[in-house]
């Protein structure tokens, strides 16, 4: 792969991860309620949910999503149910920022499928990969090192940006750990999960 077509792909992908999501609504809400290490796991699972998308896309699987609306709809609405799920959690949990009751109550299997889930869930992930790896293809050079330098750019990407994501949002726990603060914090990520709930229920291919 050539260097810029590279350079190319990578900005593209820092800009994916970037925007605001389930991902990053889930790396901020850990961050702040369970701090940076323990919120490291959930970015374990992340990647291991987006590894199960490249792999798809990979094998060509993805185009099943991509071309067929049934096999779409039934990813999305799973992937609908479960954020208003958590976003229904988020809403009734009162539990204090970094509280020995909070920590030992965190379940680190919970936390890692959690990630998985989300990420597995969101049919848009598929989607976005098969119209974009394509345009990063060089048909002249193998099909098979392009697609594992595509996809550990890829992971890296976004592991990074969900660590900055937890990292500042672990920082601002300590300011925000009053008992009115954690309700209404809690209310705006359980909200937010809910709102990225219904943008999935909204969107079509």
């Amino acid at each position: 792969m050539h260097w810029d077509m590279w350079f190319g792909y990578v900005v593209t992908a820092l800009l994916f991860s970037l925007s605001p999501g389930s991902g990053a609504v889930n790396s901020i809400s850990n961050g702040i309620q369970y701090g940076f290490r323990l919120s490291l796991l959930s970015i374990f699972g992340l990647q291991l949910g987006l590894c199960f998308h490249l792999l798809l896309v990979s094998c060509g699987l993805g185009t099943l999503v991509f071309d067929y609306p049934t096999v779409f709809s039934l990813v999305k609405w799973l992937g609908v149910g479960y954020l208003l799920w958590l976003g229904w959690c988020k809403w009734h949990d009162s539990r204090s920022f970094h509280s020995q009751d909070t920590l030992y109550s965190a379940n680190k299997y919970r936390l890692f499928f959690q990630g998985i889930m989300v990420n597995v869930t969101n049919p848009k992930t598929i989607v976005f990969l098969v119209a974009l790896f394509p345009q990063f293809l060089d048909p002249t050079i193998s099909y098979t090192e392009q697609l594992i330098v595509l996809s550990a750019t890829t992971l890296f990407i976004d592991a990074s940006v969900m660590v900055m994501y937890v990292a500042l949002a672990a920082q601002c726990a300590p300011w925000l750990n009053s008992g009115k603060q954690v309700t209404r914090l809690n209310r705006l990520f359980g909200t937010l999960f809910v709102g990225c709930g219904i943008l999935l229920a909204l969107s079509s291919q």
